[in-house]
């Protein structure tokens, strides 16, 4: 596999790895952001596109590919399971896949360093195959729940040969090439889960059929489509779907055109909303209906955000966003859509913080199984900064004020979406927010300091 050029020097090492320092880093009040960027790849899709290139027949194009640390373990993973895994320029890639012949055994462990996505997807891509493969991560990811895969895959005839306790990581899996077909129900809304199941029903004979009573990112279900598998989605209840998938499918290689991450967009969107005279154009970002609760629920709190020139680019809607800077106020953000931002909550407690009024986050469990216990660590750095606030239950309550003085640090757990948070938070606050530690970023978004100071953020 080519290696890899972009945000990897010392990356090992400041994850966890080896014996990299804490690095802490500050945001402090900024004048105006103004400019018009592209925030990296989406990650959901660039993690499916390798798995997907992986299996197909042929060679598989990706352009825009997130070359964050997360999906290059996954692009590593691939190779290691039988794929030729070439870059051949920025965000440029190729994989000539397996096809029909099989995944290959690999060789030591699949380190997936701190992704959840990579780890549980290719868990249940390696179940539907006749191999042995051992799964490994840092110290974040080997706290991170699994079980929730592990019992499906069980299910359909994956062998636990070993795991840590409680099923967590490093674990290692055998996988059957006569993987059984099943009915699965999701216990809690998760793509990851779905995911998982679905690409272990590629090598299974019948049809696998997954039910959520919540609709989750549906990226899998178009990228099976998309690359020849037969696939169909149906309504289930008020809000969930049945996804039924045809066993064995021929996987061609397809290209992959990758969008914007709307979850990295997150960042310099609502930075732009709470600095002052902002005016910032955001562009191709993904705007598949069941990514955009965030900017659904800002538009409700009465942010500026234009939608402009939608389109569809690989099979996904994108569009360029024209945000800023607003007066916004407190809303009720219901439970039935966390599925739709879960990962853009900790970004919306801080566009509450300077929103009038209370904006109540319902339905927040989810939360508390991430890189970290999003949920506390949010409300721990919202108490570090002054800013009101209070968690009931699975909720979270964020009273906003007309200046909101900042502080810190902010102790961000490894966890790169608590430290882009807090340094956005610190854009428009008096006295600025410092963060602990700001090397985790680089597994999603390892262009996000350059690109804010580009707009004009002030970040030391």
């Amino acid at each position: 596999m080519a290696h890899p050029e972009p945000a990897t020097a010392g990356a090992a090492e400041a994850h966890g790895h080896g014996t990299g320092e804490a690095r802490p880093a500050t945001g402090r009040r900024s004048p105006a952001l103004s400019g018009r960027v592209r925030v990296p790849g989406d990650k959901s899709v660039s993690h499916r596109a390798l798995i997907f290139g992986l299996f197909a027949e042929g060679t598989t194009h990706i352009t825009g590919l997130l070359e964050g640390e997360d999906v290059l373990n996954t692009a590593k993973a691939c190779a290691a399971l039988g794929a030729c895994v070439t870059r051949t320029g920025e965000g440029a890639w190729e994989v000539t896949g397996t096809g029909g012949r099989g995944l290959a055994s690999p060789a030591a462990p699949l380190d997936f360093g701190n992704s959840g996505t990579g780890v549980r997807l290719m868990m249940g891509a390696v179940a539907g195959q006749h191999v042995i493969a051992g799964f490994d991560g840092d110290a974040s990811l080997r706290r991170r729940p699994m079980k929730r895969v592990l019992d499906p895959l069980a299910q359909m005839g994956v062998e636990v040969v070993a795991s840590a306790e409680g099923g967590r990581l490093p674990l290692t899996l055998k996988g059957s090439s006569a993987t059984k077909a099943i009915t699965y129900e999701t216990p809690v809304p998760s793509a990851q889960v779905k995911s998982a199941v679905l690409l272990a029903g590629l090598g299974a004979e019948g049809e696998t059929v997954v039910i959520e009573r919540e609709a989750t990112r549906d990226h899998t279900e178009r990228m099976l489509e998309h690359f020849g598998a037969e696939i169909s989605v149906e309504p289930h209840g008020a809000h969930g779907r049945r996804i039924t998938l045809k066993g064995r499918p021929h996987l061609v290689a397809a290209p992959v055109d990758v969008p914007a991450d709307p979850s990295s967009a997150a960042f310099p969107l609502v930075a732009a909303l709470i600095v002052p005279g902002s005016d910032v154009i955001l562009t191709d970002v993904m705007m598949n209906p069941l990514r955009t609760g965030l900017i659904t629920t800002l538009l409700e709190m009465g942010a500026d955000i234009t939608v402009v020139a939608e389109r569809t680019e690989g099979g996904e809607r994108v569009a360029d966003l024209r945000v800023r800077h607003s007066r916004l106020k407190g809303v009720e953000v219901p439970p039935e859509r966390a599925p739709a931002m879960i990962d853009e909550y900790p970004v919306l407690a801080v566009a509450a913080a300077f929103a009038e009024g209370t904006t109540a986050m319902r339905g927040l469990s989810e939360l508390r199984v991430k890189e970290s216990d999003r949920l506390a660590a949010v409300a721990a750095g919202l108490a570090a900064c002054g800013i009101a606030h209070e968690v009931k239950g699975d909720d979270l309550l964020v009273t906003g004020a007309a200046t909101v003085k900042g502080g810190g640090p902010v102790e961000t757990h490894m966890d790169h979406r608590i430290a882009m948070s807090f340094l956005v938070l610190g854009l428009a606050s008096t006295d600025g927010v410092s963060v602990d530690d700001v090397a985790f970023i680089a597994t999603s978004f390892p262009t996000f300091m350059p690109m804010m100071r580009g707009l004009g953020a002030v970040i030391d």
